[in-house]
């Protein structure tokens, strides 16, 4: 038997740490002394014991540890397939947070301040104000009045094989989302993300970027409320609010959007997938990732458990001209990056760009449901 101090240093765990994890049943010692209280461990505790310390090393929720070490009492491969799905979901994690400070930096690094509120030293005007200088911004001295608007068009189709449509969207002047249900209550949960996201405001044109990043992270927290109770069901969420000057971002899941600007088509997401973090740890070549039969299996989703998702957060300033395209798998997964933007490129105007969108979906088989919109930067 080894004293608790001979077995935290053994272990590398602080006695407080093993008195902690004691009383979480994660790591009782194998004896207490009835009179002194003093614990004591087996030398065969230490391998357990080296695997909490190392599991915690790498951030794991204490939850989280105690499920993967009675897993691996029974189960090896599969306690190290659940410590690589937690750490897909930190690699995942930390690069929507790399994303959102590198918009962020871009945002403070443009022609106006975060807060849109600096006096313009040259006019004695406010950002504002002034924005008719600045693609998509709003006309200088039309009190506020929008210089450029979204012009959109949606699109739903049930594709060539499911039954039901599980997928929801909505394209209106300030927002824009697309969900994709899944589980026997997939279409109820879809529904359920888009109209509580339909509830955000319109921000007004002098609103701050960081305010209404706020709202929508608030928004999808009510989304995810929303479709709690729908049981082994859940749903994707991607949307944005228009500001007049700029494309608000929040996402969920691996639905997407995408910019078209000068021709060339630009991915504004990343897919909170099992294989894209793969990919994005440089495990996994993108070219083998459509292949997977796992592709789909998400590391984050609206399912209305104990803790909401972050959603992965972004800022976009928006030019004349711009075409955005928010759509769910049943077209980003049998579509080619390249065909998708010759679609959007061809020179027609929102609608006719979603049905050729649609039909692109259905030429590839139309294996899933499609929700697709489609929102171009245009002279108010």
């Amino acid at each position: 038997m080894l004293t608790i101090g001979d077995f935290a240093r053994a272990s590398r765990l602080s006695a407080k740490a093993l008195r902690r994890y004691d009383e979480l049943g994660l790591l009782p010692p194998a004896r207490v002394d009835p009179f002194t209280g003093y614990r004591y461990y087996a030398a065969e505790q230490l391998e357990r014991a080296r695997l909490i310390a190392w599991l915690r090393r790498i951030g794991m929720p204490l939850a989280e540890v105690g499920r993967v070490c009675a897993l691996y009492a029974s189960d090896a491969s599969g306690a190290a397939r659940a410590i690589r799905g937690y750490w897909a979901r930190v690699e995942s994690d930390t690069a929507a947070r790399r994303d959102l400070a590198a918009s962020l930096v871009d945002r403070l690094k443009g022609p106006t301040e975060m807060t849109d509120e600096t006096a313009d030293e040259a006019t004695g005007g406010t950002a504002d104000e002034t924005a008719d200088a600045a693609p998509g911004g709003t006309a200088a001295g039309t009190t506020g009045r929008p210089a450029f608007v979204l012009r959109t068009a949606v699109r739903l189709d049930r594709g060539l094989v499911r039954a039901a449509q599980q997928d929801a969207a909505h394209a209106g002047p300030h927002l824009l989302a697309v969900a994709d249900g899944y589980g026997p209550e997939g279409e109820r949960a879809a529904l359920a993300a888009v109209g509580a996201l339909e509830a955000v405001p319109p921000p007004a044109p002098s609103a701050r970027t960081g305010d209404v990043l706020n709202a929508l992270e608030d928004a999808v927290r009510t989304a995810d409320g929303a479709v709690s109770g729908l049981a082994d069901s859940g749903t994707t969420l991607t949307a944005a609010v228009w500001t007049g000057g700029r494309l608000a971002l929040a996402h969920v899941g691996d639905s997407r959007a995408y910019l078209l600007r000068d021709g060339a088509l630009v991915r504004l997401t990343r897919d909170h997938t099992v294989v894209q973090a793969l990919v994005d740890a440089g495990e996994l070549d993108p070219a083998e990732a459509a292949d997977r039969p796992d592709r789909a299996l998400l590391l984050k989703a609206l399912d209305g458990g104990e803790a909401a998702p972050e959603p992965e957060l972004g800022v976009h300033e928006t030019r004349p001209g711009d075409r955005y395209l928010l759509c769910t798998d049943g077209l980003s997964a049998v579509a080619a990056a390249d065909d998708i933007r010759r679609a959007l490129a061809a020179g027609v105007g929102p609608d006719e760009a979603a049905e050729a969108l649609v039909a692109l979906a259905r030429e590839r088989g139309g294996p899933d449901n499609v929700a697709c919109v489609v929102a171009d930067v245009v002279p108010a």
